[in-house]
């Protein structure tokens, strides 16, 4: 069943969040160069441009420049029995265009080499420079006599293909996390500030400590303080996850970021810039990127290995066969063994994966924004859910009505009464008493602060509220339905009186409602082995028995929003490999801190931006869909692994001569022939993962 906490109620009635000043990002706080701090050198920033549109275009362009190189090849024409037409100049068609799609189109790949080399980080980068280089090389001493290969096709195709890998790759990337913009974002770009000759509009940046800011109705509040007049229902959902507005009167602390909803106020600044909470989770924020490992993608790995294979293989031929005294062959067999060490089939066996898998889970909700996360999901052995708004809906619902008379009538009067008010719980009730029949009318509506409403409706005066409301008027709750409210309390519902005078008539249960989908969500992954946690700022009654009706492993109650993120580390420490699912800005630094921070699409900006998974479709069921997906993923990457580098393992020595006594010889042709047919087959296995069925569970049986 539902729970929430029991707090204070009040009435009063909430104007749409959204109001006041628009929000924009300069506020002085800025986002670093690299969110995620990861080091520049890290797998992927190595490649030139570090974007999908470099190596789109440059492919695209290579591509229509291959063709005309393939066609005038001497290898082709020989292995397809055509001719070439010639012209004046036709002999330099092959020589000018490949020597274009080298500095053009290989480019990045060189840049890309460099910095490898300069981090003595060797990886793909470099063994796909080494190898373009030496075909160029190669095709350059031909036109010069000195060899006799045709090598100028082999070049244009290798660097076409490559740069196709790596465009998907870059696709497949996700954007860097600007999570630290995002919460800039909450605050407005001016607030007013009170002096003795009036009220003047000025920049957040000049506010200071002691002054005295008027926050309208709507508005966001600009900095730290404390209400020196007024008071007021603040939506600190942006910061505390929870769904509920919170009263603040005078002398009470109000948040920047946050949103006052139904009145003015008048605030005493005592924190700005760097002092504010919302600065505060500014840095966990950062700390928790921070503190991520570094991780190398598998094919990077393999071209590292394969990148000192290929040297020893070429050094080793070019010295064997000299030493033969066959110098001719040692130069033609050395340039085969290096040109066919690039990994062609390698260069896509992890981009085609990853393209895939990314599409795939994006038409099933699942939006990867880190191809890393998605990688690390298939690990996880623990996923840590947000209470309010990821299990739960953030939505009351009524679950229970008592009363000595007619249960049925108590909710007819209290929902005239509620009939008036936009408080989430008036609405709850309003919405339950419509089922039931028409609304009836009520007259002389007024809100009472912190305590509830009260109206005339069928010539009684009512009221309704929860137990500031009794403890005024010194009412209580007949003897009979007692020990029913009690049960409500025990489980953290939030409970309302009906009252006449100083009579309870009727008393009601309002409970934040558990999603249907999270029954199914938890007992997928428990199916799984993983094992599910939750985490709440509500009180432990509250989540023990969300805990409980789910189903849940283990609980964190009363859990403040700076300490979320202590709670994933204390995980962490135990061993365990922790997903964390959130939608709050107080579980941005927690979803950094995760192994993997899956985010409900329907959250705030910031809980999406430090996420690498987001679950668009809102449904927490998805997150055993990422899991299958990622485990999937990776067994197709390990195996377009064994098929790229398998491929090397026989290629290299046949190329190199090892079975020449044999009459066993591997020609460049031939081996470019072997590379390609291998290349298919890595495209095509990629593509069985499309096969992979994402679609959650159906729904079982409604829960109340």
């Amino acid at each position: 069943m539902p729970v929430t906490q029991e707090r204070g109620m009040d009435h009063s009635t909430h104007l749409d969040p959204s109001g006041g000043h628009s929000p924009h990002l300069d506020h002085g706080a800025q986002a670093p160069a690299d969110p995620g701090g990861r080091d520049s050198h890290d797998a992927h920033d190595k490649h030139a441009g570090h974007d999908p549109a470099t190596f789109r275009d440059r492919f695209w362009l290579t591509l229509a420049l291959t063709f005309p190189v393939v066609y005038f090849s001497h290898t082709f024409q020989e292995l397809l029995s055509y001719s070439a037409p010639h012209f004046p100049g036709s002999m330099w068609v092959a020589p000018v265009l490949g020597t274009v799609i080298f500095v053009y189109g290989g480019s990045p790949f060189l840049v890309g080499a460099y910095h490898e080399a300069r981090s003595r980080q060797p990886g793909m980068m470099l063994l796909i420079a080494l190898a373009i280089t030496v075909a160029f090389v190669a095709s350059l001493a031909t036109e010069f006599g000195t060899l006799d290969l045709d090598f100028w096709w082999e070049l244009a195709a290798l660097i076409a293909i490559m740069l196709l890998g790596h465009w998907q790759e870059m696709k497949a990337i996700g954007l860097a996390s600007n999570a630290l913009a995002a919460l800039a974002e909450l605050l407005p770009d001016g607030t007013e500030r009170v002096t003795d000759a009036g009220i003047e509009i000025v920049p957040i940046s000049e506010l200071k400590e002691g002054d005295v800011v008027l926050v309208r109705s709507g508005a966001r509040i600009p900095a730290d303080g404390q209400v020196t007049e007024g008071s007021a229902d603040v939506d600190e959902s942006m910061l505390t996850g929870e769904s509920r507005p919170v009263r603040k009167n005078e002398s009470e602390h109000v948040t920047a970021g946050t949103v006052a909803l139904d009145s003015a106020l008048r605030i005493r600044v005592d924190a700005v810039g760097e002092n504010t909470a919302l600065a505060g989770i500014q840095r966990l924020v950062a700390q928790a990127q921070g503190s991520r490992s570094r991780a190398q993608a598998l094919a990077d790995r393999a071209a590292a290995i394969l990148f000192y294979v290929a040297l020893a293989a070429g050094a080793i031929t070019f010295f064997t066969w000299s030493v033969i005294g066959e110098t001719s062959s040692a130069i033609e067999r050395t340039v085969t063994v290096l040109v066919i060490a690039c990994p062609h089939a390698l260069g896509l066996a992890i981009p085609l994966v990853i393209s895939i898998s990314t599409a795939l889970s994006a038409r099933n909700g699942i939006l990867v924004k880190d191809r890393l996360a998605l990688e690390r999901m298939r690990s996880v052995d623990v996923v840590l859910f947000d209470k309010t708004g990821t299990l739960t809906a953030a939505q009351h619902v009524l679950t229970g009505v008592a009363s000595d008379k007619k249960p049925d009538e108590a909710l007819a009067l209290a929902g005239a009464l509620e009939a008036d008010s936009e408080h989430p719980l008036a609405r709850a009730i309003v919405k339950a008493a419509e089922e039931k029949g028409t609304i009836r009318k009520a007259s002389e509506f007024r809100s009472m602060t912190a305590r509830g409403v009260e109206a005339v409706v069928d010539g009684r005066s009512l009221a309704v509220g929860g137990p500031k409301l009794l403890q005024e008027r010194d009412a209580k709750a007949p003897g009979s339905i007692q020990d029913e409210i009690d049960a409500w309390k025990a489980r953290g519902a939030s409970v309302l009186y009906l009252l006449e005078n100083d009579n309870v008539l009727g008393a009601f249960a309002l409970e934040d409602k558990v999603r249907r989908e999270s029954y199914d969500a938890v007992q997928g992954l428990h199916d799984l082995g993983v094992k599910v946690a939750m985490i709440t700022g509500d009180a432990k009654q509250v989540a023990e028995a969300v805990a409980k009706e789910l189903g849940i492993d283990e609980f964190f109650a009363e859990v403040l929003p700076e300490d979320k993120d202590t709670k994933v580390a204390e995980l962490q420490a135990r061993g365990h490999r922790v997903a964390m699912v959130g939608d709050g800005v107080n579980d941005a630094p927690a979803l950094a801190r995760a192994d993997v921070g899956i985010a409900i699409g329907a959250g705030t900006d910031v809980a999406i931006e430090s996420a690498g998974v987001i679950l668009a479709s809102n449904d927490p069921r998805s997150v055993e869909e990422v899991i299958k997906l990622s485990t999937a993923s990776h067994r197709k990457m390990i195996q377009n692994l064994v098929w790229a580098t398998g491929y090397n393992a026989f290629a290299i020595p046949l190329a190199a001569g090892v079975m020449a006594w044999a009459g066993l010889n591997l020609s460049p042709a031939l081996g470019a022939v072997l590379m390609s047919l291998f290349t298919i087959i890595v495209a095509a296995n990629a593509q069985l993962l499309r096969r992979l069925d994402l679609r959650p569970n159906p729904l079982g049986p409604e829960t109340s």
